[in-house]
Order: C-alpha cells, then sequence, then structure tokens
C-alpha cells in the first residue's frame, strides 16, 4: 500500500528592491539626479546670485520661460551639426580609405593632416564668414573642419595596423592588394571607424556653436552669446543644457550603430 504525501506549494521568491533594480541602467539617472542636487546645494550654501552662477531650479525656470527660442536655435543647431558630422563622415571615410592604401601615402598625407589639425578651427571662421558670408554655411563647414580628423585618423589606422602576416598569406594564395583591402582592410577598420564617430559627433557640436557665436544669427550658440551680453545667465545655462541633451541623444545613436555594426569586435569580459 503506497502512502502519498502531499507537499505545500512553493512560495515564489520575493526579491529585495535593491535587487531587482538594473543599477547599470539605473546609474546615468541617479548620477544626473546627484549632480543636480549637489549644484542646488552649492548654490544655496554660498548663496550664489544667478548672474554668476544660477540653481538647477532657476535654469529650469527659464527653459520653461524660454521654450520657444530654445527649442528653435535647438533645431537649427541640430541641423548644421548633423549636416556638417554627415560631410566628415563620408570625406572622412574616403580619405582614411586613400591614406591607408599605401605606406607611403600613409607617411606622406598623416603629417600634414596633423598640422591641419592643429590649427584652432575658430581660427577659421573669420575666413569661412569672408568665404560663405554670415549664416548656416560657415557652422556645418566648422562642424565638418572639427569631426574630419578623427574619423581620418582612425580609418588609417586601422588599415595600417594589418598584420603582415595576413598580407604574406593573402598575397601566397593570390589575392592582389584591392582584395586585400575590401576582404580585411576595410573589415578590421570598421571597429575603428564606428568609434571615432562617437568622438566625432561630439566635436561637431563644438564647432557649429562656436560658429554660431561668431558668424551666425541663429543657433543655441547665437542664443546664448545674446543672452550673455544681457546678464542672462540662467538663459546660458539652459542653452547649455539644451546643448548637453542633444549631445547626449546624438552620441548614444553613434553608439547603438557601433554595437549594432561592429558587435563582433568587442568580447569585453569587465565585471559590473
Amino acid at each position: 500500500m503506497s502512502v502519498t504525501i502531499e507537499t505545500a506549494p512553493t512560495q515564489p521568491v520575493v526579491k529585495p528592491l535593491a535587487q531587482r533594480i538594473n543599477w547599470v541602467r539605473a546609474a546615468p539617472f541617479l548620477y544626473t539626479l546627484a549632480l543636480f542636487a549637489v549644484w542646488e546645494l552649492t548654490v544655496i550654501a554660498l548663496d550664489m546670485p544667478p548672474t554668476i552662477l544660477p540653481a538647477p531650479t532657476r535654469v529650469f525656470e527659464a527653459v520653461v520661460q524660454y521654450w520657444s527660442p530654445i527649442w528653435k536655435n535647438s533645431l537649427q543647431t541640430l541641423y548644421t551639426t548633423t549636416l556638417g558630422f554627415l560631410i566628415a563622415v563620408v570625406a572622412g571615410l574616403a580619405l582614411g580609405l586613400f591614406i591607408g592604401w599605401s605606406k607611403t601615402i600613409y607617411a606622406g598625407l598623416y603629417p600634414l593632416m596633423i598640422g591641419f589639425n592643429a590649427i584652432p578651427k575658430v581660427a577659421l571662421v573669420p575666413i569661412l564668414v569672408i568665404w560663405f558670408g554670415i549664416g548656416t554655411v560657415p557652422a556645418v563647414l566648422t562642424a565638418f573642419l572639427i569631426s574630419f580628423f578623427p574619423i581620418v585618423v582612425n580609418v588609417a589606422t586601422g588599415l595600417a595596423t594589418i598584420e603582415p602576416e595576413t598580407e604574406d598569406v593573402l598575397r601566397a594564395l593570390g589575392a592582389k592588394k584591392l582584395d586585400i583591402m575590401l576582404k580585411v582592410g576595410i573589415p578590421r577598420s570598421m571597429p575603428y571607424f564606428f568609434g571615432s564617430l562617437k568622438i566625432a559627433i561630439t566635436l561637431a557640436f563644438v564647432g557649429s556653436v562656436v560658429s554660431e557665436t561668431v558668424a551666425s544669427n541663429y543657433g543655441l550658440g547665437n542664443m546664448m552669446s545674446s543672452a550673455q551680453s544681457q546678464f542672462n545667465v540662467p538663459l546660458v545655462f539652459a542653452g547649455l543644457l539644451a546643448l548637453a541633451v542633444e549631445g547626449i541623444a546624438m552620441y548614444a545613436l553613434m553608439a547603438w550603430l557601433e554595437k549594432r555594426m561592429t558587435g563582433w569586435a568587442h568580447r569585453s569580459t569587465m565585471a559590473n
């Protein structure tokens, strides 16, 4: 005769709240809130006037008060930055492939690229104004010029660092220079290329804002310059906040593209 033993149903294990939160995803928001909290407390503790350092609450009040001009100028800055960045991507990829094609070309053009990059781009804005006048074109070109160099260097570096043993094996199998470039060089340089986009997009914002400050009647750079002349410091910080949001969004887009296109190249085992 068999005896059936009834067991009580197991209760689902409820994890504590601290274990259910994804701290990696929550970290950016928590650190941002902590930054604003420290900023607010510092202004209160030091009794800083808003014309020197406005508190975050005053900055957000300025965002609400001047929402329309901030929105319009943000769109203009995003447009000039994106256009200049896209031109830099196309030109930088093409020139990077050209420089990385040959050691002779690499040795000849690389010093010229370094010398050009050493020129402060703000010094080129007056020349661009003489050539194209005040407006959108100087801002687009400045964004292009300042974001162009990282793309060229990274693509050329990816091509120039192909292992000689790999080239020797491919040549022994009958591969030509173009075959090595298409089947090994370009795939190898793609992680460098997409990694450089994250740097280039942030630099493109710097270029467009610098040009808008000096040679434009539109954009966040022009808005912040006008606000500074009127001692409207909360509006200046509101413009900086808008720039930060745009920069983070575009950086996140480039990081997503990098992961999407070159995820095979990332094999990090670093713990959380």
